[in-house]
């Protein structure tokens, strides 16, 4: 069996693996592995292609790792429109009953119509309180 081949299924054998476990440990290993597959096709055989394996496997290693790791670290999503406004406070500016259909809150500037979470709570003027949840253009909210 020709190097190159070797090489080439030793890649491929590292990629799968790195879908396997997806850590990032053995994607700069298939990538020395596919560079050492091309360096063998192209003629560069025995301590050439062991040594562009290596370089390149170094290389990956110390640059693009850690900046893999880094994004596999960042936070979820932000969230935006209605989403970002859970958990927010808002201050109760007319008085929550569900029971009568009436309330509404400010949440950082905007009014909204606000019902109790819990529908048995009466939620008086000048409250503070935090929002559960939006449904559609109301919000949830509790003590």
């Amino acid at each position: 069996m020709d190097e190159w081949v070797i090489w080439l299924l030793l890649g491929i054998a590292f990629a799968v693996g790195e879908m396997a476990t997806t850590g990032f440990f053995l994607a700069p290993f298939a990538g020395g592995a596919f560079v050492a597959a091309l360096l063998a096709a192209i003629g560069i055989t025995g301590g050439g292609a062991i040594a562009g394996f290596a370089i390149v496997t170094l290389i990956l290693f110390l640059f693009v790792r850690p900046i893999a790791r880094r994004h596999l670290s960042t936070p979820a999503e932000i969230r935006t429109g209605t989403a970002a406004l859970v958990g927010q406070d808002a201050l109760v500016l007319e008085r929550i009953a569900n029971d009568e259909g009436v309330g509404c809150v400010r949440i950082g500037g905007e009014v909204w119509t606000a019902r109790a979470w819990d529908d048995d709570v009466v939620i008086e003027a000048g409250e503070k309180v935090q929002v559960m949840e939006i449904r559609g253009a109301t919000a949830l909210v509790t003590e």
